[in-house]
């Protein structure tokens, strides 16, 4: 059953399925009728002569300034033109995408006074993969994301860029006009409110958040798996992550991790090799794993539980209530997601804080593990250095953890004197996100080499499965080579998420 716009609730997997073209989404009969209600609604508003703010009156402190019926369609496309100021490098068109699909979903719940024609363009874009391009940089997250929508609506009428239909990343942009008369479109001419309608939201630090969390999903996943092999190779204990702990302490990102540890940990014949040793305690980057990586998890639910409400809100301003009343308020404030992701970026950075710990662990040469990870070491550096790589990722991620919520800017003459810069917040969580793949494939790439020194034993199904994926990529380390190469393998594997992650706990 296909997925229905401004009715059905969107979730994570589906908005990623409509994105990635898995799940079928169209417009119903019951969201038509909301949207044409509500467009009738503005239209009876700007016939009126009372000054309605955003209907028949000018924006931001200009709010006082009634514009007449005539002049209504030129005050929409001003609007846009006069936003669209963003600057720095494009956003990635996977998430334009998803701004695009998010925003269509929030004008079909009826609130907003759009046409259904203007809708049924943007729907014609998805559908011909035709993406607007969205500078990353000019939103203050407050009044909506202001610039960056406009960019993404100004191809409504014939203005802005698109990329190209068809290619998978960011290529050459071509002119918005040229590829609309390439597919017979004829640019629109906005109406009362439409305007507003499209760059009043929260659409893009919506979409970083959906961006964001569907990596660090599987990143969090992963940081158990790495975490398991560096204890493998460390031959540490097994105790920390036992149930009777977590029970009595019981934060559900600590029971998941603790569980998840147990499970890659089973039937291992090299954990059960050591059982009779002198060592009483691990460091905390290996025996704190459960609070560590757990609070990391608590920090992800909380942020997708509130960006699945998100996606399922009206943020545009003013709402459309009747055909007498047109509220205004700060609906497209982004402060409910811009904290949170705030929070979430330390989250993620503690991944790979934790993770670099656990690299230097591995390189020490204790218990019974050589020195650097190489047996010939003094000629040979071994795995001295790529542990400095993972250092400066770390200290970057410290440096962006920075929160750009707890900041403001007043805008718009103080009628917009405070903002949530939650563009910020989002952009800079996705940075953190990209710097801890690079952290955890240096940890797989040295926990691979540290059970290497632990065979003849074998470890569990799933670590021997993984650490299978990580020598069909790179060898062992047998004497000093270049391993740029071997670094820019094992980032691909954690990018492409080709190690396995998943799995039942049982």
């Amino acid at each position: 059953m296909a997925f229905k716009y401004g009715i059905d609730r969107l979730d994570l997997a589906t908005v990623n399925g409509i994105a990635d073209g898995t799940i079928k989404a169209e417009l119903c009969a019951e969201a038509i009728a909301r949207v044409r209600q509500s467009r009738s609604n503005v239209e009876v508003m700007a016939a009126s002569d009372k000054a309605i703010y955003g209907i028949n009156t000018g924006f931001g402190p200009l709010c006082d300034t009634q514009i007449s019926p005539a002049e209504t369609a030129l005050l929409q496309k001003n609007l846009l033109i006069t936003h669209a100021v963003g600057v720095g490098e494009p956003i990635a068109k996977p998430i334009s995408k998803l701004m695009l699909i998010t925003k269509v979903h929030a004008l079909c719940q009826g609130f907003s006074g759009i046409r259904l024609e203007v809708i049924e363009r943007m729907l014609k874009f998805v559908e011909l993969d035709l993406i607007p391009v969205v500078p990353e940089q000019g939103s203050v997250g407050a009044s909506g994301d202001l610039a960056p929508l406009s960019h993404l609506f100004l191809p409504l009428i014939g203005e802005g860029e698109f990329w190209p239909a068809g290619s998978a990343s960011n290529k050459e942009a071509i002119p918005a006009i040229e590829a609309l008369r390439q597919h017979g479109l004829a640019p629109l001419e906005l109406q009362a409110k439409e305007g507003l309608a499209l760059i009043n939201g929260t659409q893009f630090i919506l979409s970083h958040g959906i961006t964001a969390l569907t990596k660090m999903q599987y990143l969090l996943d992963l940081a158990d798996v790495a975490g398991a092999m560096s204890i493998e190779g460390m031959q540490g204990s097994g105790s920390p992550f036992r149930p009777e702990l977590h029970e009595i302490r019981p934060f559900a990102g600590n029971i998941e991790v603790a569980a998840r540890m147990r499970r890659l940990f089973k039937d291992s014949q090299n954990m059960g090799s050591h059982t009779g040793c002198a060592r009483v305690q691990d460091p905390y980057s290996l025996r704190c794993i459960p609070q560590v990586h757990g609070a990391s998890r608590n920090a992800f639910n909380h942020l997708k539980d509130l960006v699945e409400i998100e996606m399922n809100s009206v943020t545009d301003n003013p709402i459309i209530i009747s055909a007498e009343e047109a509220l205004s308020g700060g609906g497209f404030h982004g402060q409910p997601l811009a904290m949170v992701l705030d929070y979430t970026s330390i989250a993620a950075a503690e991944l790979g804080n934790i993770s670099d710990r656990r690299c230097y662990l591995l390189l020490e040469g204790l218990h019974g593990l050589p020195r650097l990870l190489t047996k010939a070491g003094g000629l040979n550096s071994g795995m001295m250095i790529p542990q400095y790589t993972t250092a400066a990722l770390v200290t970057e991620n410290k440096s962006l953890c920075f929160p750009p919520s707890a900041d403001s800017v007043p805008t718009s003459m103080g009628q917009e004197d405070h903002v949530s810069m939650g563009s910020i917040s989002g952009r800079k969580l996705n940075q953190i996100l990209g710097n801890l793949e690079k952290i955890l494939a240096i940890e797989l790439m040295y926990a691979a080499q540290a059970i290497d020194f632990r065979r003849p034993n074998t470890c569990s199904d799933l670590i021997e499965e993984n650490h299978a994926i990580i020598r069909a990529k790179v060898a062992k380390l047998e004497e000093d080579r270049l391993l740029k190469p071997d670094i820019d393998a094992m980032i691909k594997l954690v990018k492409t998420q080709a190690l396995t992650v998943n799995f039942a706990l049982n």
